[in-house]
């Protein structure tokens, strides 16, 4: 079975953060985006020292398609570096990624 991945991104609104999970799960990119509302960011960029309110995605899909869910977010996002983490789930239950796999497109 194919291995699929968690991957993170955060965006400075919860419309941004609607746009982009609506739009991979519509492509068939994506299994299911959660949107987790307003946390806290401190992080550094261009030498300063930045303390922002986010909102942190979380998108389930296959491995196979993880550059083109990075191409996505690229694409949509309003950021100039958008945060983009993967996570292998590999262990996770074998349902739940055969769910993730019927949910997204073949490569």
């Amino acid at each position: 079975m194919e291995s699929i991945v968690l991957i993170l991104t955060t965006t400075n609104s919860e419309e941004l953060g609607l746009k982009i999970a609506e739009q991979l799960v519509q492509r068939g990119l994506a299994a299911c985006v959660n949107i987790i509302k307003k946390i806290r960011s401190i992080y550094r960029f261009k030498g300063e020292v930045w303390d922002d309110e986010e909102y942190l995605l979380f998108i389930k899909t296959r491995e196979s398609l993880k550059e083109e869910v990075e191409k996505a977010i690229k694409e949509i996002h309003t950021y100039e570096l958008p945060e983009i983490l993967v996570i292998n789930l590999s262990d996770s239950e074998k349902k739940f990624q055969e769910w993730v796999l019927d949910c997204t497109i073949s490569k």
